[in-house]
């Protein structure tokens, strides 16, 4: 590899970078977790974290990833055999399926080509078509993070009420939150699962679940096995700002001092300030003359950005030549998209410097690996930048 000097380009869709502010937070000594100094501050997180989510309801928080928090949505609220309705969206929705399956549910899982969200109107044609009720959730993931896809949950909710039916709605808001508008209560979603390395800017460990009134019913009949997943402790413990067991103390530390930068900023702007890095990269990818994975004007991602390399040319390569040349990390192709994409991660602590930046590798990469591509094709992002 060429020696590095000067700062990594962690560019990749998550884990995302830190910002120094919340580095220097969880720097802090760790204190007595059962003690009234952290109580203090658990019960204020616990309700500041609400915001995020667009919830009055609780957030569950465990020390997990998102894969964990996924698990927890699934066996707080249903029992062995009952199916769930499910869409192949991109690779995290098809490992969502697997932990379905491989805890003893049923799982219609609805196949998809990879460039388009969850169709609502195949939601209200599944559950209309449902005359037993016998599908009791429909998972959706948000935002994709393998494609760059982003899947309308307002409309998918509007297509299960259409329906009339009484499945639960999850979804899973991993490589979303925090930088994609999301609304847990206004969209009626029961259990919304999240992570913390990504739209929250802090490393790897923590999962969460905002929890409606609907699926805390649920968790009382819900008979899968549980235990280091079950809500109720957890809530049972939050009411004092405790936990049942040694919570994530630093990482909290990271979250308080996270929540109030997004709060700072406005989340609005956050949500503007990604979908306008967004489309700067859309135009950027398309003033090179390559195609953007998402094939749906309404369903692109404000976190990240899918690339197609045309024939002949490995997405894997290119990677590869830009980490040796230019310290800078980009998403990889996970699945049936291997070697066939890359993916530039534009979320999290980010501004226009940055993702000129970024740009600036990947067209030195591209033509450094004999991709054909216009060298005017960063014009077209900067142009964005400038104007909006």
């Amino acid at each position: 590899m060429t020696h590095a000097t000067g700062r990594h380009f962690l560019q990749i869709p998550g884990p995302t970078n830190v910002p120094d502010q919340v580095l220097r937070a969880m720097a802090a000594p760790v204190i007595d977790h059962r003690g009234p100094e952290f109580a203090r501050m658990a019960l204020e997180l616990l309700q500041d974290v609400r915001a995020v989510f667009g919830t009055a309801e609780p957030v569950v928080i465990f020390p997990s990833s998102g894969t964990g928090a996924w698990e927890a949505a699934l066996v707080n609220t249903l029992s062995p055999g009952d199916r769930v309705l499910a869409f192949e969206t991109g690779h995290f929705a098809t490992l969502w399926r697997d932990i379905a399956t491989g805890l003893g549910l049923e799982v219609d899982f609805v196949p998809g080509d990879w460039r388009h969200g969850a169709d609502p109107d195949t939601v209200r044609e599944r559950l209309a078509a449902d005359g037993a009720r016998a599908i009791k959730a429909v998972c959706v993931v948000h935002n994709e993070t393998s494609t760059g896809v982003t899947s309308r949950i307002a409309e998918i909710r509007r297509a299960m009420d259409e329906a009339g039916h009484p499945a639960l709605l999850l979804v899973d808001t991993i490589s979303s939150l925090g930088s994609i508008d999301y609304r847990h209560d206004e969209w009626g979603v029961d259990v919304t699962v999240a992570g913390s390395q990504k739209g929250l800017m802090l490393p790897p460990g923590l999962g969460f679940n905002a929890v409606s009134a609907k699926a805390l019913r649920a968790a009382e009949t819900a008979a899968l096995p549980r235990s280091y997943f079950d809500w109720r402790p957890v809530l049972a413990a939050n009411k004092a700002g405790f936990f049942p067991y040694t919570p994530a103390t630093n990482l909290l530390y990271g979250l308080r001092e996270a929540l109030r930068m997004l709060r700072e900023e406005g989340l609005p702007k956050v949500y503007a300030r990604h979908a306008r890095h967004a489309a700067a990269t859309r135009a950027a990818v398309r003033g090179w003359g390559l195609e953007v994975l998402c094939a749906d004007e309404r369903e692109h991602s404000g976190s990240l950005t899918a690339v197609l390399v045309p024939e002949g040319h490995d997405a894997d390569k290119v990677r590869a030549l830009i980490l040796d040349r230019f310290d800078m990390s980009l998403g990889t192709g996970l699945g049936r998209l291997a070697g066939r994409v890359f993916r530039i991660g534009h979320l999290g602590h980010f501004n226009d410097l940055t993702l000129a930046g970024t740009l600036a590798g990947v067209q030195m990469g591209l033509a450094l690996a004999g991709v054909r591509v216009d060298p005017n094709g960063i014009n077209a992002a900067l142009d964005h930048l400038q104007s909006c």
